[in-house]
């Protein structure tokens, strides 16, 4: 069966309302993505970072605990795993504060075996930071080497003081490497801030085949090489929930292994198993949005294993 291996952030979030904690959770919609993925029954590694400290076995036996291979996650000494505190105002607005500290010789983590046509998601910040930019893109490079499917995620909190023309460089590169990509309108307008979803594509992504462009009441429409699809969202969403954006990851590369979406026959999938795997997408977004660990519930992962088992792969 084909692989998933997830590159991004690993951290744990505190959410406070007013000034009282109200629930905490591991968080990196990547890792949540993983989770739910591997949960359904497909081979998924994370390939990540924590401290070797109190917070990170915290992070790392949730990951173990979904069935997610942790061989790739580096556990360094000397720093702190990262700690997210996300302040949610009575609007429903939220600002976040990042705690934590890396060492100076960062990312230094095990390679996965990668294989043609197995799928490989990157994004966060992980994509973007200069610190472990060579090695992260050493791992992309040895997967579009090896026909990998790339499927980048762009969107990062910028507001945490990343400044978007610093690591522009960064996330055109990045697309040069993928074959898709999935934007939410608001993490777009942070990068191109006077571009439409079609402007992004059309002006910056021109070696990728398909761009999902999440429109910010949830509908999504799919740019291709002269091709445009609108999928109408089910029903009114919150895409700004960690869980929601995390479970559209999950169930869209879940909809690409159903619909036997491959690297290598990328360029002649129809409109019909790209809007396939975007309904699957919504199924899966719909579950983590109401769960409390942003992943989907064993009763949903147990249907979708049921549905891997129909479709009688080849490993």
């Amino acid at each position: 069966m084909r692989q998933i291996i997830a590159i991004g952030e690993s951290v744990f979030n505190t959410v406070f309302e007013g000034n009282t904690p109200r629930c905490s959770y591991v968080g990196g919609r990547i890792a949540n993505a993983a989770s739910s993925l591997a949960l359904a029954g497909l081979p998924v590694t994370m390939v990540s970072e924590c401290a070797d400290d109190c917070v990170g076995d915290i992070v790392v036996d949730f990951l173990k605990n979904n069935k997610v291979n942790v061989s790739s996650i580096d556990r360094y000494a000397n720093g702190t795993t990262p700690l997210t505190t996300i302040f949610r105002n009575a609007d429903g607005s939220e600002q976040q504060v990042r705690y934590g500290s890396y060492p100076i010789d960062r990312f230094d983590v095990m390679w996965p075996r990668i294989n043609q046509d197995d799928i490989v998601i990157f994004g966060s910040l992980y994509a973007v930071e200069n610190d472990q930019r060579k090695r992260l893109y050493e791992i992309l490079q040895y997967a579009f080497d090896r026909k990998a499917l790339v499927l980048y995620l762009p969107g990062f909190e910028c507001r945490l003081g990343y400044s978007i023309t610093k690591v522009m460089p960064n996330i055109l590169e990045n697309f040069e490497l993928a074959d898709v990509v999935i934007g939410g309108a608001a993490d777009m307008r942070d990068i191109f801030p006077n571009e439409d979803g079609e402007k992004c594509y059309r002006h910056h992504m021109i070696y990728c085949h398909r761009y999902v462009h999440i429109a910010d009441d949830g509908s999504a429409t799919l740019f291709g090489r002269g091709v445009k699809t609108g999928v109408a969202a089910p029903e009114q969403l919150n895409t700004a929930s960690l869980g929601w954006q995390a479970g559209f990851v999950a169930g869209f590369v879940f909809g690409l292994v159903e619909n036997a979406i491959l690297h290598s026959s990328i360029a002649a999938v129809d409109d019909d198993a790209w809007s396939r795997a975007v309904d699957s997408a919504y199924r899966f977004a719909a579950e983590c949005a109401k769960s409390g660990t942003n992943c989907i519930s064993p009763e949903f992962a147990s249907q979708m294993a049921h549905r891997l088992e129909n479709i009688g792969q080849d490993s």
